[in-house]
């Protein structure tokens, strides 16, 4: 063994993921590089001597973040406890120039699509024919599988396109190879994820190819469930709702972010798409779709949002009665096209509206769990907790969406399915026993 390749295989490398779970996918890949290419892994970073940071940088809460663990990697770094600091990710993507100025301790920043040269700062060769191959961060039962990169929609609020570019799909043999090794591995659930996930294909051929993408999932050998998030409401495409009536693998569950549903609001937005639309689109896919879960996420406090429109949004909220929903208060971003506008509702303000659409969402969980009690669902199994096995049915994604808590924990074993009857239920919970 050369003295370069000891020193390789000493290496001890951990990867300090933040953000989303489009990081979460990026990290994995890291990972699995990183350990083909001989590095040795440390799930903590105090057991680590080259600490790698996947940084966020959507909103400012997510941007402290990021900047509070660089932070605590430079004082490890003071002390002597770690020798090597590499940033990359979205907030590195947007602001490289400023942190490699500011943070001097760091010894590389990279952005969002650098892999290549994150390896290579770590000394380790990238290995295109590994693509696909991940070291999971996640439960071995269920994954995420990015399918595309980038956006080309406009939103005004947004910053994606400046940290990820614009739209490009990964090519389908690749999506499909990378679902296939996962299968093998044990996956039984695949959450298909992309800043826009109903665009694919269209920068490949000009056509929406995701219903030809799930019917080639759907013949991937050991998955059982297929998720899909992040479906952008704006000329969604209809065809793709035959697919879950076609494909039993599909789970019944669409993640649509709507952000808001007042007119004024939606074109300041650049959302493409009006509030009669909108309302015509959700009553489709409820109708054609019949028992299917649908997730969105609002945005309040925007810069042009009056009390009349943030009113409009909350009775649609009463009115709609979303299954799951995820409220964040708007964010200024620098570079965006809603920048100008400045942050004219008070934090205070931002605040309250979050707080009373969550109440008013607590209210409707609760009232949809109730019903549930004493059916009958199909639960794959996350893990155990204080004796009790804890799952999720296809209407639930992980990590966002709510849990069952299944008794006895001896007859439901993680990463399998067991079907369960629910006796109780909270607001975003339920119980039940195999």
């Amino acid at each position: 063994m050369t003295p370069d390749e000891k020193k390789l295989t000493e290496r001890r490398v951990s990867v300090v993921t933040l953000g989303c779970v489009k990081n979460t996918a990026d990290s994995e890949s890291l990972l699995g590089q990183l350990a083909r290419g001989g590095a040795r892994i440390a799930s903590d970073p105090g057991e680590a001597d080259t600490v790698v940071i996947n940084t966020c940088g959507f909103i400012e809460d997510a941007k402290r973040e990021s900047l509070q663990a660089i932070q605590e990697a430079v004082e490890k770094k003071k002390r002597g406890e770690i020798r090597k600091i590499v940033v990359m990710g979205c907030l590195s993507e947007r602001y490289k120039k400023e942190l490699s100025a500011e943070i001097p301790e760091v010894d590389s920043f990279f952005g969002s699509d650098e892999m290549g040269n994150v390896l290579a700062a770590l000394g380790i060769d990238y290995k295109k024919e590994l693509l696909g191959e991940r070291l999971l961060l996640t439960p071995s039962h269920f994954a995420y599988l990015k399918i595309s990169e980038g956006c080309d929609n406009p939103c005004s609020f947004c910053a994606i396109p400046l940290m990820r570019g614009l739209h490009h799909s990964k090519p389908m043999d690749r999506v499909l190879a990378e679902a296939q090794s996962l299968a093998a591995g044990g996956v039984r659930e695949i959450i298909l994820i992309g800043q826009d996930t109903t665009y694919y294909g269209l920068d490949i051929d000009g056509q929406r190819r995701l219903p030809v993408l799930l019917e080639k999932l759907h013949e991937v050998e050991g998955l059982d469930w297929i998720r899909l998030m992040y479906a952008y409401p704006a000329k969604f495409p209809l065809e793709l709702l035959d697919s879950f009536s076609a494909l039993p693998k599909l789970c019944r569950y669409i993640d649509m972010p709507i952000q808001h549903v007042a007119d004024p609001v939606l074109r300041s937005m650049r959302r493409g798409i009006s509030t009669r639309a909108l309302r015509e689109l959700l009553e489709t896919v409820s109708t054609r779709v019949p028992n299917i879960a649908i997730r969105t996420t609002l945005l309040v406090g925007y810069p042009e949002e009056s009390e009349k429109d943030f009113d409009l949004l909350y009775d649609f909220v009463r009115e709609f009665r979303f299954h799951r929903l995820g409220v964040f208060t708007y964010s200024q971003e620098d570079g965006t096209a809603a920048f100008d506008l400045g942050d004219p509702i008070p934090a205070a303000v931002k605040a309250e509206r979050r707080n009373a659409l969550m109440e008013l969402q607590k209210g409707i969980a609760r009232e949809r769990n109730e019903r549930q009690v004493g059916s009958r669902v199909r639960v794959l199994i996350d893990r155990k907790e204080d004796g009790m096995a804890v799952g999720r049915t296809e209407w639930d994604a992980p990590e966002i969406d709510q849990e069952v808590f299944v008794e006895p924990s001896d007859r439901a074993a993680v990463g399998a399915f067991a079907d369960v009857e629910v006796t109780d239920a909270t607001e975003y919970d339920l119980y039940a026993t195999a």
